[in-house]
Order: C-alpha cells, then sequence, then structure tokens
C-alpha cells in the first residue's frame, strides 16, 4: 500500500490543460487551430471522410465534420509559432512569478490560463519554464480531445525550452509524456530516466518511467518503479499508477483501494474527474455497472467535458441494457472526439441493434478508424494496436495482423499479447494464436475481452473443455463487455451444449 495521501493538492496527470498556438491571439474552439478546417485538396483520406459524409442524420453530419476537421488538423497545422522568442540572443531565465504553472493550468479556465501563457511567454520569451509548460498542455490536449496534431506542436515547445536551458528536468519529462503519448515508449522510458538525473523529485518523470515499464511489458520493474515513486512523491499521480499495476496483476481490492484513498484527497475538479474515471472503469472490468455509474456520474459533476468518463458512461449504459441511452451518450463521444474506441463501441452497438440503416452506420464509424489512424500516423503517433484491434473484427484482417506484429515486435504487454491473438485468430492461425492468448491471461488481469478472445482461440483449436471455462469466465466477469463480443460467446457456448 502506498503512504498515506498527503492533505495538500497535489498535481495530477490532468493538471496540465490543452493549450492553443502560442501565435495565436485569442482561445479556438475545442482546440483547433483556425484555418484547421480548410481543406487539403485531393487527400485520400480527407476524401474519404467525405464520402462518409453523405449520413443525413444532424448528428452524424456534426461527427463527420469533426473528424474532417482533425484530419485537415493532421495535415496544416504548422510548427509552434516563436517569432515572439527571436529576441536577439541573451540567457535563458528560470520561471517566474508570472508564468502560469501546470498545476494552475488545472485549476482555471482552459482557455484564459493557456492565453494567460501565451501572454507571458511574449513577454518573457526566454522562460524555459513556460515553454515546457505549454508543450505538456499540447500533449494533454491531444490525450483528453483526440487531436494528435498537438504532438508537434509540444515536440516544438518542449524543443524551445530545450535549447533555452539545456536538460532542465521540466522539458525532459514533457518529452518523456510525449514519447508514451505517442506510444513511443522506448523513448518514454530514456526521457524520464534522463529527467530523474537532473531531479529524482519530479512527479511527472516518476510517473512516466512507471507508464513506460507498463507498457513495455516490464511488470515487476513497474511495480518497483511505482514503489519509489510512491517513496519520492507520494500523491495522486503514484497512487494511480500504483493501483493499476496492482490490478494488472489480479490486485483488484488492492487497487480499489488505492484509488478511493486518492479520490479521498482529491479537491482540483481535474483531480476529482480523473481519480472517479478510474474507478468507474475498475467497476466496469468487473461488472459492475452501477457501481460505475456513480462513478461516472462524479466525475462529470467536476467536469463535464471529461473525454475519458463520457466513453465510460456510455459503455457502461451499454452493459446495463440501456442501449438507447448508451447510442445517443456515444454519439454525443464520438460527435466531438471522433477515437478508435469511441467509434468501433457505436458501430458495434449500431449492428447489434441492427434497425434499418444501422448496418451502413455501423460501416460509417469503422471508416472513420481509419481516417484517425491516418491522423495519428501523420503526427508520428504509433497507431498499430489500435489499428490490429478495430481491423481484426471490422477491417482488413491481414493488416490487423500486420499491425499486431509490428507492436508484438516493440513490446511485450498483456495487451499486445491479446491483440496478437487475436489477429492470428481472425486469420485463422489459431494453433499460432494460441500461446499469445495464454500469455494475455497469465498475469491475473482480470479482462473479459481476452478471456472471451481465449476462450474462442480454444474452441476453434479443439480445446472445448477450457473453451467453455473462458467463454463462462469472461460473461461471469463482465456479461457486457462488448456488444458483439458478449453475443457471441454466449452463442458459442449454447453450441457447445
Amino acid at each position: 500500500m502506498p503512504k498515506a495521501i498527503r492533505a495538500a493538492v497535489l498535481e495530477t496527470d490532468a493538471d496540465v490543460l490543452p493549450g492553443i498556438d502560442p501565435s495565436a491571439e485569442r482561445p479556438q474552439a475545442d482546440g483547433v487551430p483556425s484555418g484547421a478546417c480548410e481543406p487539403v485538396a485531393d487527400d485520400p483520406r480527407v476524401a474519404a471522410v467525405r464520402r462518409v459524409s453523405v449520413a443525413g442524420r444532424r448528428w452524424r453530419r456534426a461527427q463527420l465534420a469533426g473528424c474532417a476537421a482533425l484530419l485537415a488538423v493532421a495535415l496544416t497545422a504548422g510548427a509552434v509559432a516563436v517569432g515572439a522568442a527571436r529576441d536577439g540572443g541573451g540567457t535563458a531565465v528560470a520561471s517566474s512569478g508570472g508564468a502560469v504553472s501546470p498545476a494552475l493550468l488545472s485549476r482555471g479556465d482552459l482557455d484564459a490560463s493557456i492565453t494567460a501563457l501565451q501572454a507571458h511567454l511574449r513577454g518573457q520569451p526566454r522562460d524555459f519554464g513556460g515553454w515546457s509548460t505549454l508543450g505538456l498542455a499540447y500533449v494533454e490536449q491531444a490525450r483528453t480531445k483526440g487531436d494528435p496534431s498537438r504532438y508537434p506542436q509540444a515536440e516544438q515547445a518542449l524543443k524551445r525550452s530545450l535549447d533555452l536551458e539545456p536538460d532542465n528536468d521540466q522539458a525532459l519529462a514533457g518529452r518523456a509524456a510525449l514519447a508514451a503519448a505517442r506510444h513511443d515508449f522506448a523513448d518514454a522510458l530514456t526521457y524520464a530516466d534522463q529527467a530523474l538525473k537532473q531531479n529524482p523529485y519530479s512527479e511527472r518523470a516518476l510517473s512516466s518511467r512507471i507508464d513506460a515499464l507498463v507498457e513495455l511489458g516490464r511488470y515487476d520493474d513497474a511495480s518497483k518503479a511505482a514503489d519509489l515513486a510512491d517513496a519520492r512523491r507520494p500523491g495522486i499521480p503514484v497512487f494511480t499508477r500504483y493501483a493499476y499495476v496492482r490490478e494488472l496483476r489480479g490486485d483488484v481490492s488492492t487497487a480499489r483501494r488505492v484509488l478511493e484513498q486518492a479520490l479521498a484527497s482529491a479537491t482540483a475538479p481535474g483531480d476529482v474527474a480523473y481519480v472517479s474515471t478510474a474507478l468507474g472503469q475498475l467497476a466496469w472490468n468487473q461488472g459492475d455497472y452501477k457501481t460505475a455509474l456513480l462513478h461516472y456520474a462524479r466525475a462529470l459533476a467536476a467536469d463535464e467535458n471529461y473525454l475519458p468518463a463520457l466513453e465510460g458512461r456510455a459503455r457502461a449504459q451499454a452493459a446495463s441494457g440501456d442501449r438507447a441511452t448508451a447510442i445517443r451518450n456515444m454519439e454525443a463521444v464520438v460527435s466531438r472526439y471522433p477515437l478508435p474506441g469511441p467509434l468501433v463501441e457505436l458501430g458495434e452497438l449500431y449492428e447489434d441493434r441492427g434497425a434499418e440503416g444501422d448496418a451502413a452506420k455501423a460501416r460509417d464509424q469503422y471508416t472513420l478508424v481509419d481516417a484517425w489512424t491516418a491522423l495519428a500516423r501523420a503526427n508520428k503517433v504509433n497507431a498499430d494496436l489500435d489499428t490490429a484491434l478495430a481491423a481484426a473484427d471490422h477491417g482488413d484482417k491481414a493488416e490487423s495482423l500486420r499491425a499486431a506484429r509490428a507492436e508484438w515486435a516493440r513490446r511485450h504487454t498483456v495487451h499486445t499479447a491479446d491483440a496478437l491473438a487475436w489477429a492470428l485468430h481472425r486469420n485463422g492461425r489459431d494453433e499460432e494464436a494460441l500461446p499469445y492468448a495464454r500469455r494475455a491471461t497469465a498475469t491475473g488481469y482480470r479482462n473479459a475481452a481476452f478471456l472471451y478472445h481465449r476462450g474462442m482461440i480454444e474452441r476453434a483449436t479443439g480445446h472445448e473443455e477450457d473453451a467453455r471455462t473462458h467463454l463462462r469466465a469472461a460473461l461471469k466477469l463482465n456479461a457486457g463487455f462488448s456488444p458483439l463480443g458478449a453475443r457471441e460467446a454466449r452463442k458459442a457456448l449454447e453450441a457447445a451444449k
């Protein structure tokens, strides 16, 4: 267990809020820079989105327009404007009292806070701390609003900080966070270690180091890193990661207890939304939808626009049997944030409902996943895991296997093992898939989708008793883990009687 949670307000993953281009004179809606919606001539990815935009309903028009705007951002977004910083030389300055700190960004109006930071940087363009904060703001914007175009901007802001003050730990920690957001976890670990050499108590670097080790599949090292971070900087960012490491080991009770302690200490809205959502996800994973919905409600009371809570709420509503509300809320999510997870979930909800026109609507969602993948890759985001999972069931199966193999070559986690197993299965290579399916469930991590995938692969390889065991376990753990997967699991068990 972590140490007792400190009473002081501590920074969280959400403490750096989304920003806007520092060259802008005013905030822009939803983090989309001015000019981002301008058409990009003859680009096939934009054309694909436009073909989908023939859809008739108003919400679908809004959804597709949002995705087209994001694609345009990826293709037209420029560098962070640093013209104001060209002051003819001089030395870097430390962050002064006039700078907007990451912690303050989490507790005020987003656009107003970022505008204040921009004004500060125009007045003191050699403030390396201000540039590192701006870089982290862009990373957070991409994470919470699904806008990968912020990553190149974050990269240049952080580079500016390091040009002004080489090896400053704030910018190195920012680079670790950026690399992790782009799914380059080897670089994230490198940058986190560099930051910790400069400042062993850097909360962001300690947190990013845990993230990188988890995502590289080095779970024993991640556990040690979580203990070290708890000893040096106990607080909400560390506690949430500590909880996830425990959950990956199957220790759900400890994970829940740690998150509840973290929530009890949270006062800033960003902290409350972040930790409540983590508790909601933990409850949903265990099939406790009522508790999950309560946690998501608390998260949204703190921040009504918090994407993970909006998505989680819709999933829990679907699993609870309230499909109409789930579809309505998931439509609202993807109209603003057309990301692979919500798009696939909405597509499957349409398929499961099966009303007139739903098949076409589902195809639209899966087409938009391809558009998002193009957007992500245009901004140097490794999207292979997203591609593998979505394409295995709803796209190009051969591409799914290529992406899964590529991801497995980079990192050996339970999630990449599961994705590779399922891609192999969907390509008819079940004997090859089975060892990966077993590996995905070997740590004790309680994930119904993993159990379902293993059961279906065991069924295909003639391990009937094992298949029944794992399919039943999947439905017992979380009977609503997937609109289509849960239905297929029940059909497979019926056929085995």
